[in-house]
């Protein structure tokens, strides 16, 4: 049914859920199956130029463990996983690589890591799910 399914992964329990399912998809439909992960911006005020290299090392490093995990989870259930770590805004970075790849599932969880909403729907998910170019799937 599927061909070619998107997971977003932050690293939040809503993304592991959501990654659980693809794979699972996946599996079944024997899909393509990427991750994409977003890496926000660096300090707006950073005092030093070593600030910004901390910074940009610590995500490599956060961004690095996080795929590493999320394809070793897919292999153990025979499914490959593509991922791909993008700079900028959660929401317009998704939506244009969903658009710009020919994905035909975004798989989100429910809520990531702004519980600024306590257990209301997340605003990424929710604008994610209102703009996408394909078929979404929220996860709960």
């Amino acid at each position: 049914m599927w061909h070619k399914i998107l997971v977003g992964l932050d690293g939040s329990e809503g993304a592991g859920k959501a990654l659980a399912v693809a794979v699972k998809l996946a599996a079944q439909s024997s899909a393509e199956l990427h991750s994409i992960s977003v890496e926000e911006k660096l300090p707006h005020y950073a005092a030093t130029v070593g600030e910004v290299q901390e910074s940009k090392q610590e995500a490599a490093n956060y961004f690095r463990k996080l795929v590493a995990e999320a394809q070793q989870s897919a292999r153990a259930s025979g499914v490959t996983l593509h991922s791909h770590v993008m700079p900028g805004h959660e929401v317009e970075t998704i939506v244009t690589f969903a658009k710009d790849h020919g994905f035909d599932l975004l798989v989100i969880g429910f809520m990531g890591h702004s519980k600024i909403f306590g257990r209301i729907w997340g605003s990424t998910s929710q604008n994610l799910a209102k703009l996408s170019p394909c078929t979404v799937l929220v996860v709960k």
